[in-house]
């Protein structure tokens, strides 16, 4: 039922306030596309000003912090987004607002909402695991390369990988670069390079585009089968900015086609250059080895003892020779020493020697049983018993048998 009014009963503006903020209260949340135009975040309170896709139409509006937090991308200036609102009135300034309580991507961001969660579960899988990156042949054999036919991709990555290694040997795939058959073509492809025993890495590369462009290389399929391969893969898609999911899990990841080719393959003026740096350097260090070992055998070469080695001898000859007199003389001493105690010990043998005893008038008498005879006893007579003299022996027959008797 409308207000009556009238020039002479006028309705006072706090009731009109109170009927619009009834009649907004009644309207319920509500569901709103629009783009951020401004967003001011506070602690706990976020503001926003929500702007119409196509009238010139901007309203304020409200959030909790964790609302912006809760959207499943990042929620900017200039993005188009689905919000949940209510809307609400503010009647002591007349200020229409919206509380959001939900905003999701729109568009372009609700793909990449979509993207960002597929990211997430492969990432739980253990897909992206730095663990898992296979490091790239230092000179690979042979490079297989997966690109769009006469692409300005496939000129970059040939022309800089001929430029840099002259004799590298490119095995070239073509598949379509976007589109829906685009991952299917490439996983094929993919495949054909990884049984290929003659490929020692494979490049996928593409030149830049916008997301729905370079979807195709988030495939899941796609991400599957770069994830099975035994082959190092290097992702070359789009420019800087572009991050597919396809830069994820490859076991690297080149900004551009261009960068593609000079991680994979060495510049040959550079490593000749180094090569060249090297072998300068082992010049420069043998040659000082050299010279530094000559100084030593000069430094030696110049002490007394090597430039007059005969020197050493001759010192050790005079004690040779000194050790030699002393040995000489104390030999000599010695023998002299035994020749007189030869000449003593002879001496006295001669002295005991029965021989010396016959040759002063005695004799040896051995009776029959072959004893000497030193009692008259040890005979009888009739025995016969054999005398020695010095030159010579008696045989002789005992007749008389006469006994001295002595006090011993």
């Amino acid at each position: 039922m409308p207000l009556a009014t009238s020039p002479d009963a006028p309705a006072p503006l706090r009731q009109i306030s109170g009927l619009i903020g009834g009649y907004i209260a009644r309207l319920g949340a509500v569901w709103v596309e629009a783009e951020i135009a401004q967003l001011n975040r506070r602690r706990g309170v976020c503001f926003l000003t929500l702007r119409d896709l196509e009238a010139s139409l901007s309203i304020s509006a409200t959030c909790h912090a964790s609302v912006l937090d809760a959207s499943p991308s990042p929620v900017i200036e200039g993005a188009r987004v689905v919000v949940h609102a209510k809307p609400d009135f503010y009647q002591p300034s007349g200020r229409l607002s919206l509380a959001i309580r939900e905003i999701r991507p729109a568009g372009e961001g609700e793909l990449l909402a979509q993207l960002e969660r597929r990211k997430q579960l492969l990432a739980a899988e253990g897909l992206f695991d730095p663990r898992l990156k296979r490091p790239l042949p230092a000179l690979p054999r042979g490079i297989g390369l997966i690109t769009g036919k006469d692409s300005a991709a496939e000129r970059d990555v040939i022309e800089n990988v001929r430029l840099r290694w002259p004799g590298a040997t490119l095995h070239v795939r073509h598949a379509l670069m976007q589109g829906p058959q685009c991952a299917g073509q490439v996983i094929t492809e993919l495949r054909l390079l990884d049984d290929d025993d003659e490929v020692d890495v494979i490049v996928i590369a593409r030149g830049g585009g916008s997301v729905e462009d370079l979807l195709p290389f988030s495939d899941e399929a796609l991400i599957r089968a770069v994830h099975a391969a035994t082959t190092p893969v290097v992702s070359a898609i789009g420019h800087e900015p572009d991050i597919p999911i396809l830069d994820l899990v490859a076991d690297l990841r080149a900004s551009t086609p261009t960068d593609a080719a000079k991680r994979i393959v060495p510049d040959v003026r550079e490593e000749i250059a180094t090569l060249a740096q090297w072998r300068s350097r082992a010049r420069h260090a043998l040659c000082a080895k050299l010279e530094r070992e000559q100084h030593g055998l000069d430094a030696l070469r110049s002490r007394p003892v090597l430039a007059t080695p005969t020197t050493v001898v001759e010192m050790q000859q005079d004690v040779v020779d000194h050790h030699r007199d002393r040995a000489r003389r104390a030999l000599t001493a010695r023998l002299d020493r035994a020749h007189d105690e030869i000449g003593h010990h002879l001496a006295r043998v001669r002295a005991l020697s029965p021989l010396n005893t016959l040759q002063r008038g005695y004799a040896i008498v051995i009776g029959p049983d072959g004893q000497p005879i030193v009692r008259t006893h040890q005979v009888r007579g009739g025995d016969d018993v054999q005398i020695h003299l010095t030159d010579g022996l008696l045989t002789a027959r005992i007749e008389h048998i006469e006994e001295h008797h002595r006090d011993d």
